[in-house]
């Protein structure tokens, strides 16, 4: 039993005074020091890179229980360019300097890496992929400066830092962590696709200086309205979906824009699509449209819509029997209804 000072009633005196240095580890049971001592690591029992050739470029060892990159005795290999590491128990990043001088991939995909650390040699990297690991910071990469894809995907990070110098990079994941605000990308002049699913934003914004971007994924956040996109001149595709945006506003200067999803949100009707015309597919799902007359009138002008998606609304709950042919009348140019395709 408990009482209301947390007492378990176990202890029967009391301990000695102690100064904890570290009171976040109390608090957070995935906590690590960076400045402590690497923790030993068992060397592998058989070396895993026996009798390959030295002059190999690639090396893809998945899910091997490696835990030790040491062990690997990846020095031997003097052209190595892209390496596989995914699905491991590696914990540190500590690799000879002329593997880290040739590698122009790595990918460390659902490993336990806490720190990013290990990579001040990693001057050709153009592919990195950290997603699925222990990372709390974006720290030590801006140096990487010929990266052109970076992966973060799966890990807790709530701020979005450390980017600055990484001018050519094209594609940037970080789904599925901690991040409230979009922030800080205002060097990433070269980005095409921005993915942000899955995290904790609430307002789409200092987007501006991303002139070229073509892809941004917004899934799963916080989001109520549609802001922040018109100084994208080349949006393609834009992915809205599980938010709580009520109206379609905000999108008016993506002329360019091919593909809109929006489905699961409170989105009542399709005002303010007028100026899309060149759109190709558009998913509705799972929201409150529910007027035949409005799919027309906003819909029919789109004379390279090919896919549309309004399962889930009460265009189709309230009359599930004549529902694909209202929408096929309502937009011959369509193809696909849902997830299937138009009987011609």
């Amino acid at each position: 039993m408990k009482n209301k000072e947390g007492w378990d009633g176990k202890l029967r005196m009391e301990p000695p005074k102690a100064v904890i240095t570290n009171p976040e580890a109390l608090e957070d049971s995935d906590y690590s020091d960076p400045e402590a001592p690497p923790v030993d690591e068992i060397d592998a029992d058989e070396d895993l890179l026996e009798g390959e050739d030295v002059n190999v470029e690639d090396i893809d060892l998945v899910h091997c229980r490696i835990s030790s990159i040491a062990a690997l005795h990846l020095e031997r290999f003097n052209k190595l360019q892209r390496l596989c590491l995914r699905q491991n128990q590696i914990s540190r990043v500590d690799f000879p300097s002329n593997v880290a001088a040739t590698l122009t991939e790595l990918d460390l995909y659902d490993n336990l890496i806490s720190h990013l650390k290990g990579l001040d040699e990693f001057q050709n990297l153009t592919s990195l992929d950290f997603s699925f690991n222990k990372l709390k910071h974006i720290k030590n990469i801006s140096h990487l400066v010929k990266l052109t894809e970076l992966f973060f995907v799966q890990n807790k990070i709530s701020k979005i830092e450390g980017l600055e110098g990484l001018t050519v990079l094209r594609n940037l994941e970080l789904g599925a962590n901690r991040i409230r605000e979009i922030e800080n990308l205002e060097t990433l002049s070269a980005l095409e696709e921005l993915w942000l699913g899955k995290n904790k934003i609430t307002e789409m914004k200092n987007l501006d200086s991303l002139s070229n971007l073509r892809i941004i994924s917004i899934q799963s956040n916080r989001l109520t309205s549609i802001t922040g996109l018109s100084a994208l001149p080349n949006l393609e595709e834009i992915y809205l979906s599980h938010n709580a945006i009520t109206d379609l506003s905000g999108l008016e200067s993506n002329t360019t824009l091919r593909i809109l999803d929006f489905s699961n949100n409170q989105v009542t009707n399709l005002e303010h699509l007028s100026t899309l015309k060149n759109l190709e597919e558009l998913w509705g799902s799972n929201n409150k449209l529910a007027s035949f007359e409005e799919v027309e009138r906003e819909l029919k002008d789109k004379e390279k819509l090919e896919t549309v998606y309004f399962e889930g609304n009460p265009l189709q709950l309230n009359g599930p029997a004549v529902y694909r042919n209202k929408v096929r009348l309502a937009l011959p140019q369509v193809t696909q209804i849902d997830a299937t395709y138009v009987r011609v």
